[in-house]
C-alpha cells in the first residue's frame, strides 16, 4: 500500500517555502500568460467567433489538468511536479523522460519569449538597427529574470508578483473595459474559414494550445510553496481559470472594437482595440510597455521552471548531480544553464536568419510540455486504478478518475494540435535523451557495484559473504529504533 512520501530534507530550509497561496497563484497566471495573449484575438479572427468555442473547451481541460496536479501534489508535494509523479508511478525511466522533456520546453520557451520581446521593446527604443543590438538587447532580457532567480525565491516571488499585477492593468483596461466599447457590428460570421464548425473550432484551438502552457508551475515548484498538499491545487486552479477569464475577455472585448476585416490583418490588435477605445495611435507604446512587463515576468517564471525539473531528476541521480546545487531555495546551476542554453538559441535565431526554423522549434515546445502532461495524467490513474492511492476516500475516486482521464483527453489534443512535423522532430529531441539516461544509469550501477563489495574481496567469495554478512548483522539492531520511534 502505497504512502505519501514526506517532503525531502532541504526542501525546509529558511530560504524555501517562501511562495504563499497568492505568489504561487502569481507564478502559474504568470507562466500562462506571456506575450502570446497580445496576438491571440488576430491569430483566431480568420476562424470566426466559433473560435471562443474552442477557449471554452481549452478551458475546460486546463482545469482538469490543474485539479489532477492538485490531487497529485497532495500525495506527493515534491519540488519537480510531473517528473515526480511519473517516477513514483513507472520508475526511472519514465520520471527522466518527463523530466528531460519538460527541460527543452523552459530553455525553448524562454528563447522564444525573448526573442518577441525584442520587436515590443523596438517600438520603445531602438533596439533593431543592428544584429549585435539586437542580439545584446534579446540576451539581457533573459538574463535579467536569470538574476532575480539566483538572488533567491524570495525575490522570484517579488517580481512574479509586480509583474503580474502591472501586466493585468492594460489586459483588464482592455478586457473588461473594452466590454463598454462593444460594437456587436464588428464581429465577423459565426464560422468564417468555410471548415465547418467542428472543424474551426480544432483549428483555432491547435492555435490557442500553446497558451495553456504553464499550469504545471505549481506543482514544479511543490517545494518552495507553503503548505503544497493544499495550495499547489488552489494556486494551479485558480491560476488557470483566470488566464482563462483574461484570454476570452480580451479576445470578446478585440472582437468587438476591431473590425472583422481589419482584425485579421492586424499584428498589434490589443493596439488597435485601445485606439478604438480611445482614439489617437497611443495604444501601440502603452501595449508595447505591457507586453514587455508581461514576457519579462513569464521569462521570471520559467526560468525557475527551468531549473526545477533537472534538480529535482539530479536528486534521485537521474540527472548529473551538478544540478542538485541550490542556493537560497534556486537550484542555481540549474538556472544558469537554462539561461545560457536559451542565450545561445537566441543568438543562433538572430545571426543565422533561419527564423522559420526558430518557429518550428517554438511549435516542438508544445508537444514536448505534453509528455510530462500525459505521464501525470497516467500516473494518477495508476494510482487511482491500482489502489495505490490510499488518501483518496471511495467517494472521491469516480470524480478523481473522471477529472483525470478529461487530463489524459486533453493531453492527447495538445499532442495533435502540435502537428506531425512539430510531434516528429519532438520526439528526436525526446529520445535524444536516452542517451543521457543510459549513461547515467551505468554510473549509478558501477556506484552500487562498487559499495556492494568490500575492498579487496572479490562479491559472492566465501570471506566476501562473512564480512558483508558481520557488519549488515550489527548494523541491523539500531534500524528497529528509528522505525519505531517514527511510528510513535
Amino acid at each position: 500500500m502505497a504512502t505519501t512520501p514526506p517532503a525531502p530534507p532541504g526542501e525546509g530550509s529558511p530560504h524555501a517555502r517562501r511562495f504563499g497561496l497568492p505568489t504561487a497563484t502569481a507564478l502559474v497566471m504568470g507562466n500562462i500568460i506571456g506575450g502570446g495573449i497580445f496576438m491571440l484575438p488576430a491569430s483566431v479572427a480568420p476562424y470566426g467567433t466559433v473560435s471562443l468555442v474552442a477557449f471554452g473547451v481549452l478551458t475546460v481541460g486546463a482545469v482538469a489538468l490543474a485539479l489532477v496536479f492538485g490531487r497529485l501534489a497532495e500525495r506527493n508535494p515534491r519540488t519537480g511536479g510531473p517528473y515526480v509523479y511519473a517516477r513514483d508511478a513507472f520508475g526511472d525511466f519514465a520520471g527522466f523522460l518527463g523530466a528531460w522533456s519538460y527541460w527543452i520546453t523552459t530553455w525553448v520557451s524562454n528563447a522564444a519569449l525573448a526573442v518577441a520581446a525584442v520587436g515590443y521593446l523596438d517600438v520603445l527604443l531602438p533596439v533593431q538597427g543592428s544584429t549585435w543590438q539586437t542580439v545584446f538587447a534579446a540576451l539581457v532580457i533573459i538574463w535579467l529574470p536569470a538574476l532575480a532567480n539566483l538572488a533567491g525565491t524570495r525575490y522570484v516571488g517579488a517580481v512574479q508578483v509586480v509583474a503580474t499585477v502591472l501586466k493585468f492593468v492594460p489586459l483588464l483596461l482592455v478586457a473588461v473595459g473594452g466590454l463598454f466599447f462593444f460594437d456587436a457590428d464588428n464581429l465577423g460570421p459565426f464560422e468564417a474559414s468555410g471548415d465547418g464548425a467542428l472543424g474551426s473550432v480544432t483549428a483555432a484551438a491547435a492555435i490557442l494550445l500553446f497558451s495553456y502552457l504553464g499550469v504545471e508551475s505549481a506543482a514544479m515548484s511543490a517545494g518552495e510553496v507553503r503548505d503544497p498538499r493544499r495550495n499547489v491545487g488552489r494556486a494551479s486552479v485558480l491560476g488557470t481559470v483566470g488566464a482563462a477569464a483574461v484570454y476570452l475577455l480580451g479576445t470578446v472585448s478585440v472582437f468587438g472594437l476591431v473590425a472583422h476585416d481589419k482584425l485579421v490583418g492586424s499584428t498589434a490588435p490589443f493596439s488597435d482595440a485601445v485606439n478604438a477605445m480611445f482614439g489617437g495611435s497611443w495604444g501601440g507604446t502603452a501595449i508595447a510597455c505591457a507586453a514587455l512587463v508581461s514576457m519579462v515576468g513569464a521569462l521570471n517564471g520559467w526560468t525557475l521552471l527551468s531549473a526545477q525539473a533537472p534538480y529535482a531528476a539530479a536528486k534521485d541521480g537521474l540527472f548529473p548531480k551538478v544540478f542538485e546545487r541550490r542556493r537560497r531555495g534556486v537550484p542555481t546551476v540549474g538556472v544558469l544553464v537554462g539561461a545560457v542554453l536559451a542565450s545561445l538559441l537566441t543568438v543562433a535565431n538572430f545571426s543565422g536568419g533561419a527564423s522559420g526554423a526558430f518557429n518550428s522549434l517554438v511549435l516542438i515546445t508544445t508537444f514536448t510540455a505534453t509528455v510530462p502532461y500525459l505521464l501525470s495524467t497516467a500516473a494518477q490513474l495508476y494510482f487511482l486504478f491500482s489502489g495505490s492511492g490510499a488518501r483518496v476516500r471511495s467517494g472521491r475516486l469516480v470524480r478523481d478518475a473522471v477529472l483525470a482521464l478529461a487530463a489524459f483527453g486533453f493531453s492527447l489534443w495538445l499532442v495533435a494540435g502540435a502537428g506531425y512535423a512539430a510531434v516528429y522532430q519532438g520526439v528526436l529531441f525526446l529520445f535524444a535523451g536516452v542517451l543521457v539516461y543510459v549513461w547515467l544509469a551505468a554510473r549509478r550501477e558501477r556506484a552500487r557495484d562498487g559499495r556492494e563489495a568490500e575492498p579487496g574481496q572479490e562479491p559472492g567469495s566465501a570471506d566476501g559473504g562473512q564480512a558483508v554478512l558481520a557488519p549488515s548483522t550489527t548494523r541491523s539492531a539500531p534500524t528497529v529504533e528509528p522505525a519505531s520511534s517514527e511510528a510513535r
